[in-house]
């Protein structure tokens, strides 16, 4: 699956810092070098990150055996994204041009690739699983490469077998697959590689972990820095330089005011002002995993002391509802209780029903996507097991006057569940 934030590469530090400096250079009280102040005790954290390691890999591909056997499969296909990457460590992009993976029940995988692409297959080939004997078969430009995954399949004995596809493949690669090998069924590969995903390992979830913590130490940062008269992309900038500081990519869609109503944001250019709402949602990758996190805070204090103590009412609401997801959620529960824990509460204050103002699911699977199965949402039976990790973002959003969503990343353990980053305590405290 794909997050629907793209998480940007930022150029360093200062560059961040130099682009709101211009903007509003009386703003915030800088260092010497000119970053924040708030900035100079960031510190690089990629030391903490551990690499899965191929161990790990090769667990991961006999696990995928084991359900291809469960749900009837003699192989799956996978191309460039998340799930080749968590079977084999590769990093592909490749465009119109086929490579691929198929990996059988029984048997060695072999690839698929570009002729002219080889080199830089095998140098990656060479650490994943395969090592160095795997079997790669080239095409050239003018050649079918849907030939040679069928020529594969025949000398794997699995001609009419089978073949889960990756979900995220698209249909003119699953196309020419079938066209060329018409005797196999093509089915979806997600019971395997969801099933694969969904539980995390030690070291995933160490991996996690990390990843929420360099986010709230980043939008910490980020938030001592802001002073009005910033716009949103001042803020989101300084987010993304404090991440960069901390060793890791990560960056923040920011809303203000009356666009904090709008769950996913406005295009709307919007500035911050004193006792202006604000809603950031954003994240980090730390070695291909992901953080997710929400804060909404009060630039200072609220000049309207009616809405401010609307907007308080409604973070607490809120507030309690992600504490109740926190308490409901276990092992063995469906994953359509923890919404209905989360959204019963915000119902009974008075913002329900359904989905009137609590407008999306209660959060979604996590690891190297953003957004992965399973997802906590009515009517999804799946059942939750330790070590699953899930967004938990519940949200009241009152269009015309402002929105509340709190976001933290939600592990599943033996007993029960716990959130990586500690809860904002409120509007005025968001990092207390």
């Amino acid at each position: 699956m794909v997050s629907r934030r793209k998480f940007l590469q930022v150029g360093g530090l200062a560059a961040s810092a130099a682009s709101v400096a211009g903007s509003s250079p009386e703003l915030f009280a800088a260092t010497r070098s000119g970053e924040p102040a708030s900035f100079a005790k960031l510190q690089s954290m990629r030391s903490e990150a551990k690499p899965i390691t191929l161990e790990e890999r090769q667990q991961r591909q006999q696990k995928a055996r084991e359900l291809m056997a469960e749900n009837h499969l003699d192989a799956i296909v996978m191309m460039e994204g998340t799930s080749l990457r968590y079977f084999t460590g590769i990093r592909w992009w490749g465009g119109e041009r086929l490579f691929a993976m198929v990996l059988p029940a029984k048997g060695e995988a072999f690839y698929v690739c570009p002729a002219f692409e080889e080199g830089r297959a095998r140098e990656q080939i060479n650490q994943a699983p395969d090592g160095e004997h795997a079997d790669l078969r080239a095409w050239q430009e003018d050649e079918s490469p849907y030939e040679r995954v069928a020529q594969g399949l025949k000398d794997r004995g699995i001609t009419t077998g089978t073949l889960g596809m990756e979900e995220t493949i698209r249909f003119v690669f699953s196309d020419g697959i079938g066209k060329a090998a018409p005797q196999a069924k093509l089915v979806s590969g997600t019971p395997v590689t969801a099933g694969c995903r969904m539980i995390k390992s030690e070291n995933e979830i160490a991996l996690m972990r990390l990843a929420a913590r360099v986010t709230i130490k980043a939008y910490e940062a980020a938030y001592r820095a802001l002073r009005p008269g910033m716009t949103q992309q001042d803020f989101s900038l300084l987010v993304e330089g404090a991440h960069t500081k901390l060793g890791f990519p990560g960056s923040a869609d920011v809303q203000v005011g009356e666009y904090s109503a709008f769950p996913h944001g406005s295009v709307t250019p919007q500035v911050i002002r004193e006792g202006t709402i604000v809603l950031m949602d954003g994240g980090c990758t730390v070695e291909g995993y992901q953080s997710d996190i929400s804060r909404t805070f009060v630039l200072g204090k609220a000049t309207d002391k009616a809405k401010a103590d609307k907007m308080k009412k409604v973070f607490d609401i809120v507030h309690r509802a992600q504490s109740e997801a926190v308490k409901t959620a276990r092992p063995g529960l469906e994953c359509g209780g923890v919404d209905a824990a989360a959204r019963k509460v915000i119902s009974d204050a008075g913002y329900g029903p359904d989905y009137k103002y609590f407008t999306h699911r209660l959060g979604h699977g996590m690891g190297m996507d953003g957004h992965e199965w399973p997802y906590l949402v009515r009517g999804n039976s799946t059942i939750l097991a330790a070590n699953m990790t899930f967004s938990d973002e519940p949200g009241i959003y009152i269009r015309g006057e402002f929105g509340v969503r709190l976001e933290d990343d939600m592990h599943i353990t033996e007993n029960g569940a716990e959130l990586f980053t500690p809860q904002s305590q409120s509007l005025e405290k968001p990092f207390a």
